[in-house]
C-alpha cells in the first residue's frame, strides 16, 4: 500500500493510494470520520471501504484531512476538509486521467463532505455515503443530489439515529433523474462492529458492481 504525499490547500496531505494495472479503472476517493473525535484513514470502516473498492477493480485513495497524521493544517469546520477532498480528486484524477467512473464514498463526517464533494463535481458517477450524521450537519445543499448512490446505515446507530437518515433518504427520493438506495443494517451501530461490518461491506460491493453494469448517472 504505497504511501503518498500530495499537496492539499494548507500544506502536504497524506494518503495511501492503491492503483490498479488496468489504465483505464474507475477511481474511488474514501473520506474518513470527525478529525476531533479520532477520525483518520486507518479507520475500520474507512479501511474496509478502501479495500473493497480496489477489490472491485478501482484505483483507490484514502487520505487524512488536514492537522490528522502527517497532514498539515488544522481543523476547519468541514469547510477546509471540503478543500482537503477536492485536492485529494484533483490528485487521483491527475494520475488516472483515462477513468471513465469516478466514486467518493465517506463515513460519518466524511459522509457530509463527500456528499458536498458531490455538488461541486460534476464529474462523479456515483457515492456511498455511510452512516451519515444527518442529525449534526445540515445536508440541505443536495438539491438537487447530482448523482445516483447508497446511503447506508445501521438499526443500532446512536450517533447519527437512523430516523435523521431516513428523513433525509426520503427528501433525496422526491429528486428526478437520480437514483438514491437506502439500506439499513439491522443491529448495527454507527462504527458496524462486527459481525455487522462483513455484511455493510458486501451490501457496498453489490450495489457498486451492479452501477458499474449499468450505464445510468
Amino acid at each position: 500500500m504505497p504511501e503518498v504525499i500530495f499537496p492539499g490547500p494548507e500544506g502536504r496531505l497524506e494518503g495511501r493510494y492503491h492503483p490498479q494495472k488496468e489504465r483505464d479503472a474507475p477511481i474511488a476517493i474514501v473520506l474518513h470520520p470527525h478529525p476531533q473525535f479520532g477520525g483518520t484513514m486507518n479507520n475500520k470502516v474507512v479501511y474496509n471501504l478502501h479495500y473493497a473498492f480496489y477489490n472491485m477493480g478501482f484505483t483507490v485513495l484514502r487520505f487524512n484531512f488536514r492537522g490528522v497524521g502527517r497532514s498539515q493544517g488544522e481543523y476547519d469546520q468541514g469547510i477546509g476538509e471540503l478543500s482537503d477532498a477536492a485536492s485529494a480528486l484533483d490528485y487521483l484524477q491527475s494520475m488516472n486521467n483515462n477513468s471513465k467512473h469516478c466514486w467518493v464514498a465517506g463515513f460519518s463526517f466524511g459522509a457530509w463532505i463527500g456528499m458536498q464533494l458531490l455538488m461541486r463535481r460534476p464529474e462523479i458517477t456515483g457515492f456511498i455515503s455511510v452512516s451519515p450524521p444527518a442529525n449534526m450537519y445540515d445536508f440541505s445543499f443536495l438539491a438537487p443530489c447530482p448523482s445516483s448512490g447508497l446511503v447506508i446505515n445501521g438499526t443500532n446507530d446512536r450517533v447519527a439515529p437512523p430516523a435523521d437518515t431516513r428523513s433525509l433518504v426520503s427528501k433525496l427520493h422526491e429528486q428526478k433523474g437520480i437514483t438514491v438506495t437506502h439500506t439499513e443494517i439491522e443491529g448495527a451501530g454507527h462504527f458496524f462492529e462486527e459481525p455487522h461490518m462483513d455484511t455493510m461491506i458486501t451490501n457496498v460491493s453489490d450495489y457498486v458492481k451492479r452501477r458499474l453494469t449499468e450505464n445510468t448517472r
